[in-house]
């Protein structure tokens, strides 16, 4: 007897963060769904993902950056309440840390580079304080007396993605979602007329039936099989190795983030680190290097020379969806009762629970944020009409 369901109002291809975090609220508003994942619940992306919710760190120049923080501050507004649902409903600490973030300098041309960081985002009106080296350091002793300047970004926090995505599976289960790991999803079923996706195949020839099927597969949706070519949106995979690191001592090295040109250092509660990371064009290739490892490992502990005495716990390597502009595709998409919600690129995390928002918009189970606006579909849409019709 098949442990699928035959027929669910929504089904999604996907089981991360965002994956979950979909199927968990639109189960919360009375609609039956099911998520399926080629392997472990929160394997992907989501198992690597350092965590650090960055809006303000991660502005960049230009329109599509502009648009990038509007979206990432829509979601940061949501997430003290979304960690604490989820705690309430899993009994898991999705470990949400607001110490902040160190944007640091090490040398000159670092520092020339950090001023313009500062005077951008001040004149974006963000929160952001320019601190002299002392400052830096007595707000975090472990710094190198070698620093140049920092900025300080106070409304930048973390979560642990591991724990999030727990708590997640949990929180989905309990409320009644239907959690298929293991299962992977040979091809959208499109059916005529319309034409319209009506639910995904399995191995084996079974079938589920779906009111709508919400893609959240990560790098991989773009080649999710039965999506006709004109309704694809351009997701590729980026490459990023990360080191996870402990104390043996405890917590304490650093408290807030540590950001600076290349690399992140992400202090969680209990004295472990996340180091990372780098960003390599290589495809769908998930093997670990040495020379990213030295990297890694040496242009940090430049910064935090205590580094060198933490434990090396575990080398990993994720990729991460990015789309031509960097911008997440979350939303209706050409082909009818298929839903967007891939292309989060750096910021998985950190939107989460502005992509549910969005999806439920979607779904006709709640009303878009005005922000969805700049995740559209049908921005890469190759159907002249789609934009109009839209």
């Amino acid at each position: 007897m098949s442990r699928h369901p035959a027929a669910v109002d929504v089904a999604v291809v996907g089981g991360g963060v965002i994956g979950l975090s979909v199927a968990w609220e639109a189960r919360r508003r009375g609609l039956s769904v099911a998520v399926f994942d080629r392997g472990p619940l929160g394997q992907g992306a989501s198992a690597v993902a350092a965590g650090m919710l960055a809006p303000v760190a991660e502005a960049e120049f230009g329109e599509a950056g502009r648009r990038a923080l509007e979206l990432g501050q829509a979601s940061m507004a949501l997430w003290r309440e979304f960690a604490e649902r989820v705690r309430e409903h899993s009994g898991i600490d999705p470990g949400l840390r607001r110490a902040g973030t160190l944007l640091v300098a090490r040398d000159r041309d670092e520092a020339e580079a950090l001023e313009r960081e500062l005077d951008y985002r001040r004149r974006l009106g963000l929160a952001v304080q320019r601190l002299l080296p002392t400052q830096a350091r007595r707000l975090e002793p472990a710094l190198a007396p070698t620093l140049r300047l920092a900025l300080e970004l106070g409304t930048d926090h973390s979560v642990d993605p591991r724990a999030l995505t727990a708590g997640l599976a949990v929180a989905a289960q309990a409320e009644g979602v239907t959690l298929c790991p293991g299962t992977e999803v040979e091809r959208v079923v499109v059916e005529e007329p319309g034409p319209r996706a009506t639910g995904v195949a399995l191995p084996g020839g079974e079938r589920v039936s779906s009111g709508a099927v919400v893609v959240a597969a990560g790098a991989w949706s773009e080649s999710l099989p039965g999506v006709p070519a004109d309704a694809r949106v351009p997701v590729r995979p980026v490459k990023g190795q990360v080191l996870r690191l402990r104390d043996p001592s405890g917590p304490g090295l650093v408290e807030r983030v540590v950001r600076f040109e290349r690399t992140y250092l992400v202090p969680r509660g209990d004295g472990r680190y996340v180091l990372g990371a780098t960003v390599e064009e290589r495809g769908f290739d998930t093997s670990v290097t040495a020379g990213a490892v030295w990297e890694l490992l040496h242009e940090t502990s430049a910064i935090v020379p205590g580094l060198w005495e933490l434990e090396l716990e575990e080398l990993c390597a994720g990729l991460r969806p990015a789309t031509p502009d960097n911008l997440p595709v979350i939303g209706r998409s050409d082909l009818e009762g298929l839903i967007w919600a891939t292309g989060h690129y750096r910021n998985g995390i950190l939107l989460a629970p502005v992509t549910v928002d969005i999806v439920m918009g979607a779904l006709g189970a709640g009303e878009p944020p005005a922000v969805a606006a700049s995740c559209d579909p049908v921005r890469f849409s190759t159907t002249p009409t789609a934009a109009g019709a839209r």
